[in-house]
């Protein structure tokens, strides 16, 4: 848990540095203050309202515990053994199987999951995902993560306008960019939103294994989750939800159709791997609860 938090503040810090860098490459010093401004601004809303926007963007309504039984059975049982609250249960219409957290802790989580993944899982199943779920709110992901989207987009939009500058040869030429050279602005805008989105899937993908393995300590039941990863990578696959790319690495798997994106730029983990290390888990501790 240390070395992943240490890693994710290094990467964090480093898309920071570079939102800053950005910033002078297109007005210099003022420029810098003015990308510590958008970062705040836009880390306060993401702070307090990216729940909302992710939900909103998934098209996920809320469901009452007479409209969902066995979702909010499960989920409560599954908040018990978290130690958390139990979220807002929010449901998809969507044949796709996946689910995600968000919410910027504990007591303000929610959790949304499809009507696909409800009719492809068994309880035992949907129990193992809910937990993978409610392991993100736990560990405070749901804010990490928020916060980072929030950041890498703040790059590439910066970035996106700073090319139309340097087309314009509004950049490079300014007295306050010391001596910054065309050549080297125009790497800089090229370079930094790469990086930005390499940062933010290496995050994602280690978060994701965090969470497999906390959830599958809050269920007992690494198994579970496996076998629930299993049918949900066959399925999705030939039936996927494609959402705004902008909530990708919240779901469980990934939610694009196979072959859109390449692997290096996937949001999250090949789910052999995950598999592979929650059978690792299963053999080492006993599986079942």
């Amino acid at each position: 848990m240390n070395g992943s938090f240490i890693r994710t503040t290094l990467f964090l810090t480093v898309l920071t540095v570079v939102l800053v860098l950005i910033g002078k490459t297109i007005a210099g010093t003022q420029g810098m203050i003015w990308a510590f401004v958008l970062a705040f601004i836009m880390n306060f809303g993401s702070y307090w309202f990216s729940d909302k926007v992710a939900l909103a963007m998934s098209g996920a309504h809320a469901v009452s515990p007479a409209e969902a039984p066995e979702l909010y059975r499960i989920g409560d049982q599954v908040a018990q053994e978290a130690g958390v609250p139990r979220p807002r249960v929010y449901v998809i219409e969507s044949d796709s199987p996946n689910a995600f957290a968000t919410g910027r802790d504990p007591e303000h989580a929610a959790v949304a999951v499809t009507t696909g993944i409800m009719r492809l899982l068994s309880p035992r199943e949907l129990a193992g995902v809910l937990a993978h779920e409610l392991g993100h709110v736990r560990i405070r992901d749901t804010l990490i993560m928020a916060v980072l989207a929030t950041i890498a987009g703040a790059i590439t939009a910066i970035a996106n306008m700073a090319q139309w500058a340097f087309m314009f040869g509004g950049i490079g030429r300014r007295a306050d960019n010391e001596g910054l050279s065309p050549l080297a602005a125009l790497l800089m805008i090229v370079v930094a939103p790469i990086v930005a989105t390499l940062v933010q899937l290496a995050i994602s993908r280690a978060r994701e294994f965090e969470a497999d393995s906390t959830g599958a300590h809050i269920s007992g039941d690494p198994l579970a989750l496996a076998s629930a990863l299993e049918k949900l990578e066959q399925v999705a696959a030939v039936r996927p939800l494609n959402p705004n790319s902008a909530t990708a690495h919240l779901y469980i798997v990934n939610p694009f159709a196979g072959g859109a994106i390449s692997s290096l730029f996937q949001t999250h983990p090949p789910i052999a791997e995950r598999i592979a290390r929650l059978r690792a888990m299963a053999t080492g501790r006993g599986a079942g609860r």
